[in-house]
């Protein structure tokens, strides 16, 4: 229950786990390797919040005073 409530702060950013048909897309449409994708680390709290196993991609979310909303993948690694 705290865990939930520190991710509701402004300052986290809104992340979810992406299926893995649509991570395999997303990996296609950037020509990139899962392995290239930058890491976070499986005991990283938001993860953990998440669920997310070493291998899974995650899709977060940031705010951007010039750009409005930016999307980035991280690739969850163990450690």
């Amino acid at each position: 229950m705290i865990a939930q409530r520190a991710l509701d702060h402004e300052l986290v950013p809104k992340a979810e786990l992406v299926p893995m048909d649509e991570a395999k897309a997303i990996l296609k449409k950037l020509n990139v390797a899962p392995w290239q994708l930058p890491w976070i680390r499986a005991q990283d709290p938001l993860i953990k919040a998440l669920g997310a196993k070493p291998g899974s991609v995650v899709r977060i979310y940031r705010k951007s005073p010039t750009a409005g909303e930016i999307i980035f993948y991280r690739i969850v690694v163990s450690g």
